[in-house]
């Protein structure tokens, strides 16, 4: 199902695009200045990933993951991992659709630490 999620009504949602692809490979590995071109989200809970790199592997992600516990850290995560998290309600992560970065990864880091 490459990367899809399917909900519980039986629609799909595709966590990462073919343009949201493109961007991140585009990045350059590990520069500040990168823009995190993917949001991903907890429906039921705090959880946020801002994403602004692809490893070459295409599941090893690199970006802000706040787990909701006030520590956001810049990192590295596995979209494979993240697509198979079970939340409750039969839900999954999902992507914000109407993202669209204002600021460079590092920017966001330093705005959420300060909060």
């Amino acid at each position: 199902m490459g990367n899809l999620i399917v909900n519980e009504k039986g629609g799909s949602m595709k966590l990462i695009t073919k343009e949201i692809m493109d961007k991140l490979k585009a990045n350059p590995r590990g520069h500040d200045n990168n823009k995190p071109w993917l949001k991903l989200f907890n429906p039921v809970g705090a959880a946020t990933w801002l994403i602004s790199e692809i490893g070459d592997d295409g599941d090893t992600l690199f970006g802000l993951c706040d787990l909701g516990f006030g520590h956001p850290e810049l990192g590295s995560v596995s979209l494979s991992e993240i697509k198979n998290v079970d939340l409750p309600f039969g839900m999954k992560i999902e992507r914000d659709s109407s993202w669209e970065p204002t600021k460079t990864v590092v920017e966001y880091a330093n705005e959420w630490r300060a909060i």
